[in-house]
């Protein structure tokens, strides 16, 4: 088929559409402690017993890797997946399965609290330690590597980096695009360079670096900034979109009232709360709008940088959490985030942190799943997350496999002629980028016939 043919067939395809039904979507995470009971934030664990096989005592605990099932507006209760079983490898006060007892032990360790990813299958956990717990600068992050599938831990030893290694992150995601892990980094102790502090338009008060968009080699956990910081906000998430699109959400902890609708509003009756920026990964820049601005104390007008986004009306917290998007919608993302920013207004009409004494009734330590739409930044509470989990790293599930929808090669849920476009970009210079389900007609190869068979359906719906 030439060229010619296929751009007029391309044409043709545009005009017909047909959509998949949703499904229901799955969502596995790795579980992050931030729950609460009666007493205070708790590690929940179970003593087994000790190995003297592997010499060392066996605890099952609530880590691990969890999955929960989005249908409409119902989250299901977080599962742990794979399961723990204790009777597995425990039974009359006897190990039957030391090597199961250490793998269920072992998710004593998977602990993101300074950030986690799933990248090619493996899950990399960065845990990160204070003086406090008896290190000093030079180990303060533990790194882990896990398989996502099976929760085995991958490294022989823990591996160990200093301070400076600035692997503290808002958030890591690997790029479907170009294959590389993207993170939000914050260059710990790190002043900005002098040309940009130097720079007549530089208006700051700090000159801490902040927040960098950064690329990281997992195998080595070297991070390389792709600019030198000079973001600030409280940024709480960081997700990469099918088409390579990065996002991260604020925290959006501010001081308003409720509306009707159930969000939050500023004295002056405009939204507040998180908010949804985007990020160049190329240059690693903030995709801002200019506003000009006064600076209260000299009266001075200078050039700010805003989202082009509005505020979500939801306010969360400064803690860890996550968000993803499925390959199969690039304008949807999801967030796991908390119920509300932990702050109240006090019986004397002060701004103040909730009482854990009323945790319960005040919804504190509650968390949700959001929706965002990144064509708006509008964000829907889909619904509360049972038992108050949160996750340090999310993604959806299944993403890779072919969708039930005859015709659909880009697998986004749709036939449409982007389709026949990813047909025709692998036919002319084998740019598969796009094809998930290319081999249409099942004759073993990608060819022309492909493109007939998904032209078909466009047309009349059938062969």
């Amino acid at each position: 088929m030439t060229k010619k043919i296929t751009l007029a067939i391309m044409a043709l395809a545009v005009l017909c559409c047909i959509s998949a039904s949703a499904d229901p979507v799955k969502i596995k995470g790795v579980y992050n402690n931030n729950r609460y009971d009666d007493h205070a934030n708790h590690w929940y664990s179970t003593y087994v017993g000790w190995n003297s096989t592997l010499g060392k005592a066996i605890f099952v605990v609530e880590n691990g890797i969890y999955a929960m099932e989005v249908d409409g507006n119902t989250v299901s209760t977080p599962e742990k997946e794979p399961p723990v079983v204790i009777s597995d490898f425990y039974s009359n006060g006897q190990f039957t399965n030391d090597n199961m007892a250490l793998w269920a032990t072992n998710f004593n360790l998977m602990y993101g609290n300074s950030g986690a990813v799933n990248a090619n299958g493996v899950i990399t956990t960065v845990t990160s330690r204070t003086e406090s717990d008896g290190v000093d600068s030079t180990n303060i992050f533990a790194v882990r590597h896990w398989n996502a599938e099976t929760g085995d831990l991958l490294n022989a030893t823990d591996e160990y980096y200093p301070k400076t290694a600035w692997l503290e992150s808002a958030g890591m995601c690997q790029n479907p695009v170009d294959g590389k892990v993207y993170g939000l980094f914050y260059l710990t102790d790190v002043p900005l360079p002098d040309e940009i502090i130097n720079d007549p338009d530089f208006y700051g008060d700090s000159i801490d670096s902040g927040y960098a968009i950064c690329t990281i080699d997992l195998e080595s956990m070297e991070v390389t900034p792709i600019t030198p910081g000079l973001y600030y906000e409280n940024f709480v998430t960081f997700a990469i979109n099918s088409e390579g699109r990065a996002f991260a959400m604020t925290s959006g902890a501010t001081a308003g009232y409720e509306g009707e609708d159930g969000k939050m509003y500023d004295i002056n009756g405009n939204l507040t709360g998180a908010q949804l920026y985007e990020f160049d990964l190329a240059t690693g820049l903030m995709i801002a709008t200019p506003v000009q601005a006064i600076d209260e104390e000299s009266g001075e007008t200078y050039i700010t940088y805003v989202s082009p986004y509005e505020h979500t009306g939801y306010c969360s917290q400064a803690k860890r959490q996550s968000a993803c998007f499925s390959k199969k919608d690039p304008n949807k993302m999801y967030w796991n985030g908390f119920y509300n920013s932990g702050m109240g207004y006090d019986a004397n009409g002060n701004w103040n942190p909730l009482p854990d004494s009323s945790w319960k009734t005040n919804g504190k330590y509650d968390t949700a799943l959001y929706e965002v739409d990144i064509t708006t930044g509008e964000a829907t509470r889909i619904a509360m997350i049972d038992n108050r989990f949160t996750f340090s790293c999310m993604w959806v599930v299944e993403d890779d496999e072919p969708v039930a929808v005859d015709g659909d090669v880009n697998g986004d849920g749709f036939v449409t002629s982007v389709d026949i476009t990813a047909l025709y970009n692998w036919l002319l210079n084998g740019d598969d980028s796009a094809i998930v389900n290319g081999d249409q007609d099942k004759d073993g190869s990608i060819t022309t016939g492909d493109v007939t068979y998904v032209y078909n359906i466009l047309l009349n719906g059938g062969e």
